[in-house]
């Protein structure tokens, strides 16, 4: 992480978006717990990650060493550069190249590891009386909970974040653009620019759904033949295939600067009492406060995986091919589209990883590096109307892997144990043999 360099044109003050954070904030060095506060402040800069910037009077300066290097920015101003207090254990990555390892030592020292703008540029005067830590070297972390929630809904997001659950809320929510297109909103990654395929499914349910006015997707399929870039708006135009009383059928072209990247065929209906009813039971496993929670960078968003059977680790124990896994949004408006989208957004997340459960010495970790892997085809249907802000369980059972490709079948029960949805997923599991691939864009 470059903590005080910019690189937008001198000047650019506007481009430095600044917001307040809705959750505690905590930064350790080491198990030092060197800052924490409930008046942090996120800021973003184009193309760079961003920073989370703690009240002065929140941040234990004893901890800082010598006076600070005065150093300046040509966007943000005029600032200082201090030193923590000896060295801290270093962050364990989440994969390593080849020859890439940490420090030899396996710590991290604090040079440089401090930051603030005393003499912040104008138009960033709210920097003043502010400080930020180097992410790379100081563990930041939010505490997702808000007030009004028992202790047992918390969960840690170390910082920086993706977003926060009303950012992804706000993708999904996808806009008219015409006469049978719709629109999406972006928001750009400073990591990975690849749209997920469960994401466009998820998009395109939303997008029937508000077109055929209230009846409920209950079968859709999605085929993704084209990488599609997160830092373009994506559009869905849909071609009506019929429109009776009851059902509708759809077919929804996906493309971004007028290329084609994907297609979702979908049906509606406007639903009807049964004649008869069973559904397949929920296999027995931990309910949501005794699985394992874990950070998937989105605040406002609590995912847990039972037994901790997910795990990016090449070298993490061997185990059945089934992972399952609890959801739940803090805050969803009350829209039906808004929700199956929600629920349909994550079916892409963990086939693999259940897929690669039963093999060692190969794990997620190694996603478009060494190894590519990406979702081909997902084919969902929805049984019901769903919840996306109350616990959903996703059951994700790889039963074939081979020939480059894995195949899994899933289903989605609420706490109670009713079946909501079931989907399957085919995906891409290959070798590269003789590179590594750039993982900010390769599948």
């Amino acid at each position: 992480m470059q903590p005080v360099t910019s690189t937008v044109e001198p000047g650019a003050a506007s481009a430095v978006e600044h917001s307040s954070c809705r959750y505690r904030a905590r930064a350790w060095w080491g198990d030092r717990l060197v800052a924490e506060s409930t008046a942090a402040v996120r800021a973003q800069e184009p193309g760079q990650a961003p920073a989370l910037y703690f009240p002065r009077t929140d941040v234990r300066l004893d901890l800082l060493q010598d006076e600070g290097r005065q150093v300046t920015c040509p966007v943000k101003g005029a600032g200082e550069l201090w030193t923590l207090d000896g060295k801290a254990p270093a962050p364990v990555p989440e994969w390593h190249a080849p020859g890439h390892g940490g420090e030899d030592d396996g710590l991290v020292d604090g040079r440089d590891a401090v930051w603030s703008f005393a003499e912040p540029a104008a138009g960033l005067e709210w920097l003043a009386g502010l400080v930020a830590f180097d992410h790379d070297r100081v563990r930041v972390e939010l505490v997702d909970l808000v007030d009004g929630e028992e202790p047992r809904e918390a969960s840690i997001k170390r910082f920086p974040t993706w977003g926060d659950a009303a950012d992804l809320i706000d993708i999904m929510d996808v806009r008219p653009a015409g006469e049978l297109r719709y629109v999406s909103a972006i928001r750009p990654s400073h990591t990975r620019s690849v749209v997920e395929a469960s994401q466009i499914l998820g998009q395109a349910i939303v997008a029937a759904m508000r077109h055929t006015a209230g009846r409920r997707a209950v079968s859709a399929h999605l085929v993704m033949y084209r990488v599609a870039d997160t830092n373009h708006p994506l559009e869905f135009d849909l071609e009506e295939l019929s429109s009776g009383r009851t059902f509708s059928a759809l077919l929804v072209h996906v493309s971004q600067g007028g290329r084609r990247r994907a297609t979702v065929n979908l049906l509606l209906d406007v639903t009807a009492p049964g004649v008869v009813a069973h559904a397949a039971p929920p296999p027995p496993c931990a309910g949501p406060y005794d699985s394992e929670p874990y950070d998937m960078s989105v605040t406002g968003r609590d995912l847990r995986f039972v037994d901790a059977a997910y795990d990016n680790d090449s070298a993490a124990p061997v185990g059945p091919p089934v992972i399952d896994s609890w959801l739940r949004f803090r805050e969803v408006p009350a829209d039906p589209a808004l929700h199956a989208g929600l629920l349909a957004q994550f079916t892409g997340h963990i086939s693999i990883a259940a897929a690669l459960r039963p093999h060692a010495g190969v794990g997620q970790d190694q996603a478009h590096r060494t190894l590519s892997m990406g979702i081909n085809a997902i084919a969902i249907s929805l049984h019901a109307d769903v919840r996306a802000d109350r616990w959903m369980r996703y059951h994700h059972h790889s039963t074939f892997a081979g020939d480059g490709m894995t195949h899994s079948e899933c289903r989605v029960y609420t706490e109670a144990g009713e079946l909501v949805a079931s989907f399957t997923v085919d995906a891409t599991l290959r070798g590269v043999a003789g590179r590594v691939l750039d993982d900010r864009t390769a599948i």
